[in-house]
């Protein structure tokens, strides 16, 4: 989300003439706030990221804007430096760790870099499909949409398809089970519709997918197993049944209140977007190029 923030920002500035100082996280050593996938870019009178906020953010905030008024004074224009920073002896944080900071002022080259790494967020975020726009449904969708999700959001019933995210995609589908048809390989569903049968379809199509990263459907311990049972006789088998999450959310909170089943689905879905994302990385596979590189070209 911080990045697609960033990205906001810098079209702002670009539309108006602005100058920015773009603040990384260099080089990170023992316990920081954040690690080296950590910016922000600052403006004289906004910004947007974080490098984990606190003194070491504020005082970051307060040399890219010394630098830009430099810049402005002297008309020398703004030249890149680095500050390398003990968190505990000048900034008096309590995780006493080293961090390198870079403040880098946005050229042409700067921006396009910026833009391009933009674009690959929304291209690589995981992709969420959520059933049901009733009352648990709708608090899910509003907190999914603050998250860096690609977020789809289906029912049958065109009334509930108003006062939703902006950010989340709507799709009113007279057979729901086509977005499942659809859907990007990798991709989360969370089933909580009007109706125990299309319920169960609708995990059923999704657990014969065999490539979600995340299956999970509202309900009891009692309506799992009843579902359990239909789809063994529908030729399922228990392996498949092993990617399925029923109840969401955890059996461990009795409260059955529609935020709090949707905050603890929330939570549920970037546990295991982190752990997938954290395979990937222990496998040699990454997400985005290092930085270096990908400027470098």
């Amino acid at each position: 989300m911080v990045d697609l923030e960033i990205g906001a920002l810098l079209a702002r500035t670009e539309a108006d003439g602005r100058h920015a100082v773009l603040v990384e996280i260099a080089s990170a050593l023992g316990s920081t706030p954040r690690g080296c996938d950590a910016r922000m870019l600052v403006t004289q009178g906004e910004m947007a990221g974080t490098i984990g906020g606190g003194h070491l953010e504020f005082h970051a905030i307060d040399v890219a804007r010394s630098m830009l008024a430099e810049g402005s004074d002297t008309k020398a224009g703004l030249v890149a430096q680095s500050m390398d920073l003990p968190l505990g002896p000048m900034m008096g944080q309590c995780c006493g760790g080293h961090v390198t900071l870079r403040f880098e002022p946005v050229t042409i080259r700067i921006a396009a870099w910026l833009g391009d790494r933009e674009a690959a967020l929304l291209e690589a975020r995981p992709s969420i499909l959520v059933f049901g726009l009733g009352h648990t449904g709708r608090a899910l969708a509003a907190m999914l949409s603050l998250l860096p999700f690609a977020v789809t959001l289906v029912d049958d019933r065109e009334d509930m398809l108003t006062g939703l995210p902006e950010n989340c995609r709507i799709r009113h589908l007279e057979d729901p089970a086509e977005a499942i048809a659809d859907a990007p390989a990798g991709a989360a569903y969370v089933i909580l519709t009007h109706s125990h049968a299309l319920d169960y379809r609708l995990t059923e199509a999704a657990l014969e997918r065999r490539d979600a990263a995340y299956v999970g459907m509202i309900g009891s311990r009692t309506k799992r197993k009843r579902f359990e049972a239909q789809f063994l006789r529908n030729s399922g088998t228990n392996a498949m049944l092993g990617d399925l999450t029923c109840p969401i959310g955890g059996a461990d909170v009795d409260d059955k209140r529609p935020e709090i089943i949707a905050s603890l689905t929330a939570a549920e879905l970037i546990r295991c977007f982190a752990q997938r994302a954290a395979l990937m990385e222990r496998t040699g596979r990454s997400q985005f190029a290092d930085t270096a590189t990908a400027r470098a070209g």
